[in-house]
């Protein structure tokens, strides 16, 4: 029993280092998720590896790259996703660590896909290579959750990010500024945009505070790219009267004006590979979305102020009764210089008991 708790002990050291490195790889992977791999031997790490975007080597491959031929014989490799076992551009990892000589694979979360889940399991058993499996399972699961949607749904995650008062208003005098947190916080947003494919915005938002919705932070990779900037809309747009559709990145503008939003986050699955989106909106394109069932994830600011007024941070026809209400789990809660944000994941199982 003492040899195999420090046998997971050890499993989920290796499995940290190996989630380390697939967060590199956050935002800039699309189609494929981040994944990152550790090859350890005689309790000496070897190489580590992270895919890097669409195209080039999977995590497993970038480590072993690292090693000279036969270095990795009788190693483990710690790898935070199941190796794929179909040859897609770069050929199928399961394949390669066997032709490397592992001894053992240790992998985090189960390929979401229908097609290949456990397929890696069986071949990597044939071949004689013990796998473990599910180790630091949920942090491994959360870093793929958009590639994971999409394989299950068809639609992207969907992050909705709210600045709001602590009454739960965002309403701004006529000539303000359109924020109402502070510099601290906005730059964390930029961060936040640094993580996804895309970032959905309203009609009405673009109307009333031309957002550039731009990646403007030195802290974000240099290989990220610009977000698809989305605008959905009922009615007529100038579009050459808003910098989304002018200034140097307008090519990466969309402007949506009819469909459901489900078809179109269907659309930014097939046309734009996407599978991360964020919602910088108000609270009318927010509670749309929430009335649908499409939000997957909260990141809420709160500011130290109590504005009133009749603009709600979340519209929409709401929940008929706190039974009907949304819990969210890995809840983190932080201050960010003077406001304070809660980020947590919509709890599909249902809501948590009332305490009354």
């Amino acid at each position: 029993m003492e040899d195999l708790m420090m046998k997971n002990s050890e499993d989920k050291k290796w499995m940290g280092i190996a989630l380390g490195e697939a967060a590199k790889g956050i935002g800039l992977t699309s189609p494929n998720p981040p994944v990152g791999a550790v090859i350890v031997k005689d309790g000496v790490e070897l190489a580590r590896g992270w895919h890097r975007k669409s195209g080039t080597n999977h995590a497993e491959k970038d480590a072993l790259s690292k090693l000279d031929p036969g270095e990795a014989v009788g190693a483990t490799v710690y790898v935070t996703l199941e190796p794929c076992s179909t040859r897609g551009r770069t050929g199928a990892c399961a394949d390669a660590l066997i032709d490397a000589g592992v001894a053992r694979v240790v992998y985090g979360a189960r390929d979401p896909n229908p097609a290949h889940v456990g397929g890696a399991d069986q071949i990597l058993a044939k071949a004689g290579i013990e796998v473990t499996t599910g180790v630091s399972e949920e942090e491994c699961w959360k870093l793929i959750r958009g590639f994971a949607m999409v394989q299950k749904e068809g639609r992207p995650w969907v992050i909705a990010k709210s600045a709001m008062s602590l009454d739960g208003r965002i309403t701004r005098p006529s000539g303000e500024g359109q924020w109402l947190t502070g510099t601290e916080a906005r730059e964390q947003v930029q961060l936040l945009r640094g993580e996804v494919d895309a970032i959905i915005t309203s009609g009405e938002t673009l109307r009333q505070d031309d957002p550039a919705l731009t990646l403007r932070s030195d802290k974000i990779s240099r290989d990220k790219g610009q977000p698809w900037r989305i605008v959905l809309t009922r009615g007529e747009i100038e579009c050459g009267n808003y910098q989304l559709f002018t200034d140097d990145h307008r090519d990466r503008s969309l402007l949506f004006k009819s469909g459901s939003l489900y078809d179109v986050l269907r659309t930014l699955v097939e046309e734009k590979k996407v599978l991360m989106v964020l919602l910088e909106a108000g609270g009318g394109l927010l509670g749309s979305f929430a009335d649908a069932g499409l939000i997957d994830e909260w990141v809420v600011y709160l500011a130290p102020i109590v504005v009133g007024g009749p603009k709600p941070a979340l519209g929409g026809s709401g929940t008929e009764s706190l039974e009907d209400r949304l819990s969210l789990k890995d809840v983190v809660i932080q201050q960010v210089g003077e406001d304070v944000c809660a980020r947590g994941i919509v709890d599909r199982e249902g809501p948590r008991p009332l305490h009354r």
